[in-house]
């Protein structure tokens, strides 16, 4: 039976758009059982509906970019609902906190466009141009209390070019976005993903 996924959106919704459509392929062994999202502009809501998918608006019932509260109680349980096993944060632009952390442990993923522990926060490409790195990237990782600092599943890697302007590389970051978060979420799905001492080995995985 495939990991029923729920997907938390904010915005536009690309990396939701490559999770539906490699689950819808069978590329991956998940279905997205859910969209939720903060923001009832969010044209996340719009790719999900397109793609028959439930879709729902939860106000977030706070302007500061924190799910606390009854806000939180009503993601979760709208979560639990739908029976999702899996919770993904796909451009959902509010920290969750513990009660929710604790409600799905293990078992939510953030994906975020920096070499992670490197670049938390918003805004990194431009940190990372400003810093002068050589190399940024994508990592997928469970989310924890410690904001973008979860333990590791998967990294991607894109050069920095001396022309690179935040546009281009956010551009370049987010095909690789596209393709690891889906292939983690399958990880998940087939119990491939094993976490001991704040790190993640995958099963099966070859070491160098």
């Amino acid at each position: 039976m495939s990991c029923r996924v729920g997907v938390l959106v904010s915005g536009r919704g690309s990396n939701l758009q490559s999770i539906i459509d490699k689950s819808k392929s069978e590329e991956i062994d998940a279905e997205v059982a859910v969209v939720l999202s903060d923001n009832k502009e969010a044209y996340a809501l719009e790719r999900a509906r397109k793609a028959g998918i439930k879709a729902h608006y939860i106000d977030p019932e706070a302007s500061k970019p924190v799910l606390i509260g009854n806000a939180e109680d009503s993601y979760i349980n709208t979560l639990k609902e739908y029976k999702v096993d899996l919770v993904c944060l796909a451009g959902f632009m509010r920290i969750v906190k513990e009660k929710m952390i604790s409600e799905f442990k293990w078992k939510m993923m953030n994906i975020h466009p920096s070499l992670l522990p490197s670049f938390k926060g918003l805004r990194v490409q431009k940190k990372a141009l400003d810093y002068g790195v050589r190399f940024a990237g994508a990592t997928v990782h469970f989310v924890t209390g410690d904001v973008d600092g979860g333990p590791i599943i998967l990294q991607a890697v894109v050069p920095v070019y001396q022309d690179d302007t935040e546009e281009s590389l956010s551009d370049r970051i987010l095909k690789e976005e596209h393709r690891i978060y889906p292939e983690a979420i399958d990880l998940f799905s087939k119990n491939k993903l094993k976490i001991k001492d704040n790190r993640v080995f995958i099963e099966g995985a070859n070491e160098e």
